[in-house]
């Protein structure tokens, strides 16, 4: 099976504009992110999806790169788009904030599409502050590791905790928060951007809704790494010196 990487990138945010361009320790986020993703056994290839020139001047120095329309209503479409002019039988789909992704994450996810049409990655919840956070993401799943449901609120709800503290409550059960990474075989990822938003999609805002909606299996690896995205700049100082630590 031949999967590639893509790493959808935009110029622009709210909370933080040009922010794959942003420069960490010596690099710049896309660079990271793709370097990271490069080191997973995995995959064949990695591609930058992007609708801005100027992210792909960068990208393009290290990577394959595809120009996408601007108006796509997200990055699943993004990637869907430069998939259809790719060579490949699945794909990751990386987040491009993520410069400390762990190889290891991609060749699980990619290694779990031989078992489903798609595939994602989840980690146990550890700290309180993440319990009942909207966005903190859980799953669950059932015992052959498949997705139950996704959702914002803390879930399962767990009866015989309910009037204890919360502390005693994540010790209940063991909580999985979702990891924003997924693997799609090529065929459901094209057919999966043609279906209407889903109710639970739109109730939640989570894309992955849509995927089981439409009767699509997802199958969640466990792993213990948890994710450490730059979603503003004091992210960027805070991944930094994480960067700089290991050097």
């Amino acid at each position: 099976m031949r999967v590639i990487g893509v790493i959808p990138a935009r110029y622009a945010s709210t909370r933080f504009p040009s922010k794959p361009l942003h420069v960490i320790a010596g690099k710049t986020l896309i660079q990271h992110v793709i370097e990271r993703c490069q080191l997973a056994s995995s995959l064949a290839e990695v591609v930058v999806a992007t609708d801005d020139r100027r992210i792909a001047e960068v990208a393009a120095r290290f990577c394959g790169v595809e120009m996408t329309r601007e108006d796509h209503p997200s990055g699943t479409d993004r990637i869907a788009e430069a998939v259809s002019r790719r060579s490949c039988d699945a794909v990751v789909n990386i987040q491009g904030d993520e410069p400390l992704m762990d190889p290891e994450v991609i060749n699980r996810v990619a290694a779990a599409l031989s078992e489903c049409e798609m595939s994602t990655a989840a980690t146990p919840i550890t700290h309180l502050e993440e319990y009942d956070n909207p966005n903190v993401v859980k799953v669950i799943v059932n015992q052959s590791g498949r997705a139950l449901y996704f959702s914002r609120r803390t879930i399962p709800y767990v009866r015989d905790a309910a009037s204890r503290s919360p502390v005693e409550q994540l010790a209940a059960f063991p909580f999985l928060k979702h990891l924003g990474i997924y693997g799609y075989r090529r065929e459901t990822l094209l057919s999966l951007v043609q279906f209407p938003v889903s109710p639970l999609e739109t109730a939640e805002k989570l894309e992955q809704l849509r995927a089981l909606d439409h009767g699509i299996g997802i199958r969640v690896v466990t792993v213990k790494y948890d994710s450490i995205g730059v979603d503003v700049p004091e992210d960027a100082v805070r991944v930094e010196k994480i960067l700089r630590s290991q050097l």
